[in-house]
């Protein structure tokens, strides 16, 4: 009887204990599924913010390639690398020094890297358009008398001759000399005696461009060894394979399109993007691009030294000009002067742009480098933190 009794007090007590485990563990699952599926949503959330960008800026046609546009392009670049950041330092940092994901992000900040250069190359394009601007205005200004009801003089029309022909020889020298050696990340003064970054983390191809650089070869070697996350890479990044993969084709694209538009030593423009269409953001991007090649197969663009649209606009307006004072006879007849009137209006209109837009553009270009900078040393500080832990 006693032992009955024990074995009968003592069920009920173990069916309590595995039913309080089991509960227990119910709720540790639920727990982590939430964890999972929050984290999982967040993820998902990151593919539909980088389409809903890269929808917004592919929406007017005629707007693509423009300096407006370009800077837009920047900014989403910013915004969408924002976000990937955010991403990063929400995860466990010990999550981020583990394979795979430890070689995908530090495969995609190689990446940055080499993107520095070209965000040098680009600041050296935008100074090459300032220069141009400059004689676009002596042009402007030698011819402007025929825009204020005043008769053009043939003192005027040579300096407008001489500005035309100084112009297309720079455009000539700039196309053959090429860069300039100048970086953003490089300041000799650093007045605050903040501590420099160790100069081997971004290697001497980001401190200066040198006259053999190539942007055709520094964009292969952005894209180069680029795979699409397999189902493994997936399962044991936590998903985070995905935002990786998602932000280096951002990242290749934004640097393809700066070297196509803006003026650049060795311009080779081949790069082919194979994402998969599943990915909702592939969509705009593969669509931009497209565009983007279309309006390079144009026969008047082939030999451009860059697809910007203004620089497309400076050379049609110059070869107007060109074709427009070549032999031509003063007193201007009246369909000429008329002619001439609207080439100066465009001219004028040509030079306000690019007075407003370059200084703004090459802001966002420093703030691209500086950025891609300041997150590959976090997450490198990151890492660092997570091994020594």
């Amino acid at each position: 009887m006693p032992s009955t009794e024990s074995q009968g007090s003592s069920t009920p007590f173990a069916s309590i204990g595995r039913s309080i485990l089991s509960i227990r563990r119910d709720q540790v699952h639920s727990m982590d599924s939430h964890r999972n599926s929050a984290a999982d949503q967040e993820l998902e959330a990151f593919q539909r913010h980088v389409a809903c960008i890269f929808h917004g800026i592919s929406g007017d046609a005629d707007e693509i390639l423009s300096l407006p546009w370009i800077r837009s392009l920047l900014d989403s670049f910013l915004i969408c690398l924002e976000a990937f950041r955010v991403i990063l330092f929400n995860s466990k940092a010990a999550a981020l020094s583990r394979p795979p994901l430890d070689r995908l992000i530090s495969e995609f900040f190689d990446r940055g890297v080499k993107a520095l250069d070209i965000c040098n190359a680009i600041r050296d394009g935008i100074d090459q358009i300032r220069s141009w601007r400059k004689h676009l205005e002596i042009v402007l200004v030698s011819l402007q008398g025929s825009s204020h009801d005043r008769p053009i003089g043939e003192g005027q029309l040579l300096r407008a001759k001489k500005a035309i022909v100084d112009l297309s020889a720079l455009m000539m020298l700039d196309e053959k000399e090429g860069q300039r050696n100048r970086s953003f990340g490089h300041n000799p003064h650093n007045k605050d005696n903040r501590p420099r970054p160790n100069p081997s983390h971004f290697r001497s191809l980001s401190w200066s461009v040198s006259r053999t650089w190539s942007a055709a070869k520094q964009i292969q070697a952005l894209s180069s060894n680029l795979n699409t996350p397999r189902g493994s890479e997936i399962s044991s990044s936590n998903g985070l394979a995905i935002p990786v993969f998602t932000m280096n084709n951002v990242l290749i694209f934004v640097m393809w399109t700066l070297v196509a538009a803006i003026p650049c030593q060795d311009r080779g423009l081949q790069t082919h993007f194979s994402i998969p269409r599943s990915f909702c953001w592939a969509s705009p991007i593969l669509s931009l691009h497209d565009c983007i090649v279309e309006e390079l197969k144009k026969k008047d663009r082939k030999n451009s030294r860059g697809l910007l649209k203004e620089i497309h606009q400076i050379e049609k307006c110059v070869d107007h000009l060109t074709v427009l004072i070549h032999g031509i006879q003063l007193p201007l007849p009246e369909a000429k002067e008329s002619e001439m009137k609207q080439e100066i209006q465009e001219l004028a209109r040509i030079c306000n742009v690019l007075k407003d837009e370059l200084d703004p553009l090459e802001h966002n270009v420093r703030e691209v480098f500086n950025k891609i900078v300041r997150s590959r040393t976090e997450c490198l500080l990151t890492a660092e933190k997570a091994h020594s832990t």
